[in-house]
């Protein structure tokens, strides 16, 4: 293997390990939810969600969770949810 490589490898897993190096402009998923799927996201006008919850209420438990897996990795303007994210979805 290249020396190049191994060194892009292994900046690569320091990276990975070093999350507060990445804020996401923009997301979209599928989030495979126990009734329906979804596509749940982020982008210039906030969270979005297909499902009936997040069209009345603005939030839903589909963008709760992607706050939680992507925590630091979220504008703070992202953080939507009205309690403490590690108290209350643990």
């Amino acid at each position: 293997m290249q020396s190049s490589l191994i060194g892009k490898i292994e900046k690569a897993k320091r990276y990975a390990q070093e999350k507060d190096r990445i804020t996401f402009t923009e997301l979209s998923v599928n989030f495979r939810g126990e009734n329906d799927t979804h596509v749940t996201g982020y982008g210039l006008e906030g969270w979005h969600c297909t499902c009936d919850f997040f069209s009345h209420w603005g939030l839903c438990c589909h963008t709760m969770a992607l706050e939680k897996i992507l925590g630091d990795m979220l504008p703070k303007e992202a953080l939507s949810t009205q309690f403490d994210n590690t108290a209350a979805i643990q």
